[in-house]
This record gives structure tokens, C-alpha cells and sequence, in this order.
């Protein structure tokens, strides 16, 4: 009879229980190594080779001055940008962003998110939930940790999530982490020193194997003894570990030498070590590429923090002075991350979702610029074999309230789970309490104008 250890209620692949596979075994089944991967095979979860890649603009950029402009809105409304026609008829975006506008059939731009808190916070931008509102014990996990969770590695070599996310001295502005679904569904993180860790330096595979028994038995005890499943979770790391130690594929997908260097050029480049204005990203636009490597090596969510949009404080000139500098870098680093997805056949197979934490003020602010506004904020989404080439949602005549479709966060996150095969509908995950959780607020469905 097959023995799996762990808890009896942790799912496998195909949706069968850990409890149902011992069933099946007393049933004289004769479940084989083979047979369980020929189960795994066949799984929905596993054969889904979709991706999403998650862009989080650090704190909150203007919607009026980059995808919402208001030409006709008087000067303190309006800024100095002017709108440019978008290869799509009667959609207009930002006249320092012409590549996107050049590929708005390939994009779709939500004008009307309208739950967004108040306050420099990435919380919302990665869990899709308001921190103001309930929240259960340990915090909601983020979509990358929900995914972890319910449909595991693609491959051995590569985790589920892998985070390059900058750490941001603005504590708020990081990114939250697996909440309540705890260490196992943490996020890989190869971010600094982390990178030297990846390589064997020397240990032959049979040495790393012996090691590896001779960790599991010394901590078989305390494995069995275990009753918060930190444990459990720690094996987890140490299989992922093992998968990156043993195959190059991980380090390689990092490893942005092996890559064109004319493509390289395209996506542009920038110093991970300055963080603009101090506290926020820095302005690496590289990373896209990084993210582009990583989900074709396998990974099925990856997070990027990018720049700093919050400019108030400064002068009017400041604020405009500030895009004039971001806008042509965002420009060029994403539309060559959505031709790159197309070039490789991954259009489909990958989503892209990019959002701050909440919009602007219509009004602008001679001695700080514009303002915070959580009334109304836009989102932007490529890929992931969507209806595009549309504007959703629309904002009144000073880009301050949404006057049509207004948009949830919920609503942007049912439809990357949408991408990845969930049905928001039916899945769940498990609190501290071992209550069922949706993923995500009530009334939050995927897009229908996507989908």
C-alpha cells in the first residue's frame, strides 16, 4: 500500500487527498512510482502551463498623466501631457509612452478601480484585499502564495513564486508574504547573496544526496513531533533547494549574460542599488526580462517592484519634470517585455497585470503636486489569451470619480486566477483555524469583457 507522508488533509495534484490515496491503496489498487505520476500527468492543475507576471508601479502613479488623460479639463486638471492616438480607433494614452500606444491591441486599460485604500500600502496590490477591512489571523496570503498553494511547481528545478521584488526602506511598500498559508508557500526570493547560494561549489550530487539523509534523519524526530507544521514547510524549502542545487535551470533563467544582448538593450537597464527618491523600487527595467526568463524556465507567478511614483511634495514642474524622466523608460521596458512574450510563443500562456497602490488628485497642487486618491485608479493587463484592444471603466470629466464600470481589486485578481485554471467560485484555501477561505471578497468574478 502506498504511504505518503504529511497531513491527511494536503491535496495532491489531481484534487484527491492524501487520505483518499491511502483508501486507494487498501482498495488493492497497486498504485506504482509510475502509476502516481501518470495521476500527476493527468491533472488539470499540473497541465496548466500558464504564467502570470506581477508589476507593481511602487507609490501610486498618476492615472490622469499616463492612461486617463483629460485634454479638456482645465491646466491644473489636465498637467502638460497631451494625449497621442493608440493603434487601436478611439483610445488615447500619454504622448511619452508611444510603444504602448503602438500595441494597445495586445492591452487592455481598467480606468475605474475604485476600492483602493488611502495609503502607500502593497499590501492590496499583491493579496487583491483592503488591509482596512477584516482580516483573518496571520493575514491574507498573497497571490503568489495562494498559487504556491494550490497548484504547487511546474517543475522540480523551478518554485512556483519567485520574487524580485527590491526591498523598499518604506516598509509598507514591500511586498506582503504568504499570510496564513505560512512558510511553504513563501515566496523564492534570489535577491542579493541569495544568488551565490544557487550553485554547488564543488559538492558532487551523490555528496549533496548523503547530505540531504543525513538531514532528514536528524530531523525525523522533530518532524513527527511537530505540531505547527513549520516543519513541514521547511521540507518543502529543502526540496525546492535540492531542485535548484541539482539543475542549472533556475540559475540560468537569472542569469541575464546567457540572453541576447541586443534584446538586453531593448528592455533597457538601470542600477538595482539606487532607489529613486530613497525608500521606493529602484528603476530596473531589466527585470521584466528577468521575469520573461523565469516563467518560460517554469515559474508560474512572478512578482517585480518597479520605480517610484510618488512625486507629491515637490513643485508643479517637479511632478511633470519626474515623468518626463519614468514614462520613457516604462514605455520602452514593457513593450518590449509584451513583443518578447509574443516573439516566444508565450503571449497566451502568460499574463501580465501592472497597478499601484491607489490614483491621484484631478486637482494638482502647486506645492505638492498631486495628491493621493483612492477613489479611482487604473490597472493595466496584457496576455493570457484575453479579448484586448479595450478601455474598461471610465472616470468623469476631471479623472477624479469612475462614471462607468467601476472595478474592484478583487475583480483584477479572479481574473489572473481565471488565466491559471481557478475557479474563484470553488476554490479555497485553509486559515490558522482550518476554516475555508475563497480567494478572493465576495461578489469579485473575472472580467467578462476579458473573457
Amino acid at each position: 500500500m502506498l504511504t505518503i507522508p504529511g497531513p491527511v488533509n494536503q491535496h495532491l495534484c489531481d484534487g484527491l487527498s492524501r487520505r483518499n490515496f491511502i483508501k486507494l491503496g487498501s482498495l488493492g489498487l497497486g498504485l506504482t512510482l509510475s502509476d502516481l505520476f501518470a495521476l500527476e500527468a493527468s491533472s488539470t492543475a499540473r497541465k496548466q502551463n500558464k504564467s502570470l507576471i506581477l508589476i507593481y508601479l511602487v507609490g501610486g502613479p498618476p492615472h490622469q498623466d499616463m492612461f486617463d488623460l483629460k485634454p479638456n479639463a482645465p491646466r491644473e486638471i489636465a498637467g502638460e501631457f497631451k494625449p497621442i492616438q493608440t493603434n487601436v480607433s478611439g483610445i488615447e494614452i500619454c504622448e511619452h509612452l508611444p510603444q504602448l500606444a503602438a500595441r494597445m491591441d495586445r492591452m487592455t486599460i481598467v480606468r475605474s478601480v475604485s476600492d483602493a485604500q488611502p495609503e502607500h500600502n502593497a499590501y492590496q496590490c499583491f493579496t487583491g484585499r483592503n488591509q482596512r477591512e477584516t482580516v483573518p489571523a496571520g493575514g491574507w496570503p498573497s497571490l503568489g502564495a495562494t498559487i504556491s498553494k494550490l497548484q504547487g511547481p511546474r517543475d522540480s528545478a523551478t518554485p512556483p513564486f519567485v520574487s524580485i521584488c527590491h526591498t523598499a526602506t518604506h516598509g509598507p511598500y514591500n511586498e506582503p508574504g504568504p499570510g496564513f498559508l505560512g512558510i511553504p508557500c513563501s515566496s523564492f526570493r534570489p535577491m542579493g547573496p541569495t544568488r551565490n547560494d544557487m550553485v554547488l561549489n564543488g559538492i558532487t550530487h551523490d555528496r549533496l544526496a548523503d547530505r540531504k539523509s543525513l538531514l532528514s534523519a536528524i530531523d525525523r524526530f522533530r518532524r513527527e513531533a511537530d505540531a505547527s507544521g513549520k516543519m513541514i514547510g521547511m521540507d518543502r524549502f529543502t526540496q525546492q533547494a535540492m531542485g535548484v542545487l541539482t539543475s542549472s535551470k533556475l540559475a540560468d533563467a537569472l542569469d541575464l549574460s546567457k540572453e541576447d544582448p541586443q534584446l538586453r538593450a531593448r528592455y533597457g537597464s538601470g542600477d538595482p542599488t539606487i532607489h529613486i527618491d530613497g525608500n521606493g523600487a529602484p528603476r530596473v527595467p531589466q527585470n521584466f526580462l528577468t521575469a520573461r526568463r523565469l516563467v518560460e524556465a517554469g515559474v508560474r507567478v512572478v512578482t517585480v517592484n518597479y520605480s517610484k511614483w510618488d512625486w507629491h511634495g515637490g513643485s508643479y514642474n517637479t511632478i511633470f519634470n519626474r515623468q518626463r524622466e519614468d514614462h520613457p523608460v516604462l514605455d520602452q521596458a514593457l513593450s518590449t517585455l509584451l513583443d518578447d512574450l509574443q516573439n516566444r510563443g508565450l503571449e497566451k500562456d502568460v499574463m501580465v497585470g501592472i497597478w499601484g497602490e491607489f490614483g491621484r488628485t484631478p486637482k494638482i497642487n502647486h506645492q505638492v503636486g498631486r495628491d493621493h486618491w483612492p477613489q479611482v485608479s487604473f490597472a493595466l493587463l496584457a496576455g493570457g489569451d484575453m479579448r484586448h484592444g479595450q478601455v474598461i471603466g471610465a472616470t468623469d470629466r476631471l479623472g477624479g470619480e469612475p462614471t462607468e464600470r467601476p472595478v474592484r481589486f478583487g475583480e483584477l485578481f479572479a481574473t489572473m486566477y481565471h488565466h491559471l485554471g481557478i475557479d474563484v467560485e470553488s476554490a479555497t484555501v485553509t486559515d490558522l483555524f482550518g476554516r475555508p477561505q475563497y480567494l478572493v471578497d465576495d461578489g469579485c468574478h473575472p472580467l467578462p469583457e476579458l473573457i
